[in-house]
């Protein structure tokens, strides 16, 4: 995978990480919302947030000098 490809990866992830912390708070204020639902969206955005910090993570490296 070459730079620029896991750079659009990466930004895609960001957004999508992005617009489920948006679902969550507009559920979660909507007053009468299910809490395996919200479970369910808090647990796939901890997944991306993974996901973005290895793509992050071949794109710097943490070099020890």
């Amino acid at each position: 995978m070459d730079e620029d490809a896991i750079r659009e990866q990466l930004s895609a992830l960001m957004e999508e990480h992005r617009d489920l912390d948006d679902a969550i708070t507009a559920v979660q204020r909507a007053g009468t919302f299910d809490l395996l639902q919200v479970q369910r969206m808090k647990k796939r955005k901890l997944l991306l947030k993974d996901e973005i910090a290895k793509l992050r993570n071949i794109l710097v490296p943490d070099i020890i000098a």
